[in-house]
C-alpha cells in the first residue's frame, strides 16, 4: 500500500479522497491556490503546498507546479479527483516518467478513450452499441452534409475532445448545418485547442444513462450497475439516481458483461464510467467513457456499499479484484443524489461569496459529500458545486420522500443555491413517476418558469 499520496484537486472531491486515504491508513497532501488557502481538504490533509494564484491555469491545471509539489511532499501516488488534470494524458505520463503512481488508467487509454471516435471504434469493434454516425473526425461541411443525408436529420456534432456540452450542435436541417458546424468547431477549438468534431444520429428526448465499472491491473472488470442521469441542463448533471426505473436486471447483466469484456480486452484499469443514451424503445447506445472518478459516484456507493475511491487506491497498489470488492457486487434499494451548486435556482447565474450559516441535514440513509462550512467563502474562479446530497431508500418512492425531506432541512445563507430549485423537482408529478429524459429539465422550466422557490 502507499505511504503518501498527494491529491491534485481541490472541493469536497479532495475532502472525499481524504477520507479514503485516512481510512486506509495513507498519509495525504493538499495543494491549493492562494483562494484555498483556508479550504478544508488543507485542514484535513496531513501537509498542504500551496501551488500558486487562483487562476486554475497556474495551479491545480500547472502540471509542473503540481509534479513539483509531490516531489517536494516525496508522495508514492497522486489522485486526481474529477475535472482538472483527471483526464490529462500528458499529466499521467509525467506522473509515470517521475515514478510517481497514477491514480487511474494508463496514459494510452486515456487517449483512446479521450478521442471520441476512436472511443467509438474501440466500442463498436467490441460489440457495445453505438448510434449511426461518422466513422471519424468530419474534416468539412461538405462532409458533414454527406453524412448527416445518409444518417437522416436530426443529427448532432461533438467534439472529439470534449465534455460538458461544449462544441456540440444538434442540427435538425440542411440548411442551418454550415453555421452551426462552423460554430461548433470554434467553440471546441477555444475550449479544448482541438476543432475536430464527428456526427451521431440525434435521439430525440433519450435518457442518459451510465454504467460504473472498476477494473484491477490483473484483467479482471467488474461492473457495479449503472445511474440514470437525465435530470440536467445544457448537458450539466443536477440530479441522478440508481438504479434507473428503465433497466431491467436483464439488460444490465447483458451491457454489464459486455462492457467487462470490451474493457479487459483492452486492458482498461482503476474506475470507469461508460456512458449511453437510451431511447424510447430502451435501446442503449455508447456516447462516451470518463477515464475516472464521477462526480455521482455516490450514488452507486450507496446502492452497492463499495467504497470506489478505496477501491481505486487499492487498485493502483496492486490490489486484485477480491482483495477490493470481498464478494460479489449486490445492489440494494434505490438512491438520489442532488447537487447543490452555487447558483441562482432560477437564473442559473453564478453565486460567489461568504456563507454565512451552513446546516447541513442528517438522519437515517443521508449522506453529505461538501466542502463547505458557515463562514467559509465560496470563490468565483471554480466550478460552482458545493455539495452532493445523497440519500437512499427501499424504494424510490422512500428515496424521494427522504430527499424531499432533507433538502427542506438543508439551511445555506449567505449566497444563492439550487436547492430551491431541487425541491421543486422532487415535487414535479413527471419526475414522481419516472417520466424524464434529458429534456425534462426544458419542459419543467418552460412549466414552473414563474413559480417562486420553495420556502
Amino acid at each position: 500500500m502507499f505511504n503518501k499520496i498527494l491529491i491534485a484537486n481541490r472541493g469536497e472531491i479532495a475532502l472525499r479522497v481524504i477520507c479514503a486515504c485516512k481510512e486506509l491508513g495513507i498519509r495525504t497532501v493538499a495543494i491549493y491556490s492562494e483562494a484555498d488557502r483556508n479550504s478544508l481538504h488543507v485542514r484535513f490533509a496531513d501537509e498542504a503546498i500551496c501551488i500558486g494564484p487562483p487562476q486554475l491555469s497556474q495551479s491545480y491545471l500547472n502540471i509542473p507546479g503540481v509534479i513539483s509539489a509531490a516531489e517536494i511532499a516525496n508522495v508514492d501516488a497522486i489522485h486526481p479527483g474529477y475535472g482538472l488534470l483527471s483526464e490529462n494524458a500528458n499529466f499521467a505520463e509525467v506522473c509515470e516518467k517521475c515514478n510517481i503512481k497514477f491514480i487511474g488508467p494508463t496514459p494510452d487509454i486515456i487517449r483512446l478513450m479521450g478521442e471520441k471516435e476512436k472511443a467509438r471504434a474501440a466500442m463498436k469493434k467490441a460489440g457495445v452499441p453505438i448510434l449511426p454516425g461518422s466513422d471519424g473526425v468530419i474534416p468539412s461541411e461538405a462532409e458533414a452534409i454527406e453524412w448527416a443525408r445518409q444518417v437522416g436529420f436530426p443529427v448532432i456534432v461533438k467534439a472529439t475532445a470534449g465534455g460538458g456540452g461544449r462544441g456540440m450542435r444538434i442540427i435538425r436541417s440542411e440548411e442551418e448545418l454550415p453555421n452551426l458546424f462552423r460554430a461548433a468547431q470554434s467553440e471546441a477549438a477555444a475550449a479544448f485547442g482541438n476543432g475536430d468534431l464527428y456526427m451521431e444520429k440525434y435521439v430525440e428526448r433519450p435518457r442518459h444513462i451510465e454504467f460504473q465499472v472498476l477494473a484491477d491491473e490483473h484483467g479482471k472488470v467488474v461492473s457495479l450497475g449503472e445511474r440514470e442521469c437525465s435530470i440536467q441542463r445544457r448537458h450539466q448533471k443536477l440530479l441522478e439516481e440508481s438504479p434507473s426505473t428503465q433497466v431491467t436486471p436483464e439488460l444490465r447483466e447483458r451491457i454489464g458483461q459486455i462492457l467487462c469484456g470490451t474493457l479487459s480486452q483492452i486492458g482498461y484499469t482503476n474506475a470507469g464510467t461508460i456512458e449511453f443514451l437510451m431511447d424510447e424503445k430502451q435501446n442503449l447506445y455508447f456516447i462516451e467513457m470518463n477515464t475516472r472518478i464521477q462526480v455521482e459516484h455516490p450514488v452507486t456507493e450507496m446502492v452497492t456499499d463499495v467504497d470506489l475511491v478505496k477501491s481505486q487506491i487499492m487498485i493502483a497498489a496492486g490490489a486484485r479484484m477480491n482483495e477490493v470488492l470481498l464478494g460479489p457486487v449486490v445492489h440494494r434499494g434505490h438512491a438520489i443524489e442532488c447537487r447543490i451548486n452555487a447558483e441562482h435556482p432560477e437564473k442559473f447565474t453564478p453565486s460567489a461569496g461568504k456563507i454565512t450559516t451552513f446546516h447541513p441535514p442528517g438522519g437515517t440513509g443521508v449522506r453529505i459529500d461538501t466542502a463547505a462550512y458557515a463562514e467559509g467563502v465560496i470563490p468565483p474562479y471554480y466550478d460552482s458545486l458545493i455539495a452532493k446530497l445523497v440519500v437512499r431508500g427501499k424504494d424510490r418512492n422512500e428515496a424521494i420522500s427522504r430527499m424531499s425531506r432533507a433538502l427542506e432541512m438543508f439551511i445555506v445563507e449567505g449566497i444563492y443555491t439550487t436547492i430551491p430549485l431541487h425541491r421543486r423537482i422532487l415535487a414535479d408529478p413527471d419526475f414522481r413517476a419516472g417520466k424524464i429524459d434529458t429534456t425534462f429539465i426544458e419542459r419543467f422550466l418552460a412549466k414552473n418558469g414563474k413559480a417562486k422557490p420553495a420556502a
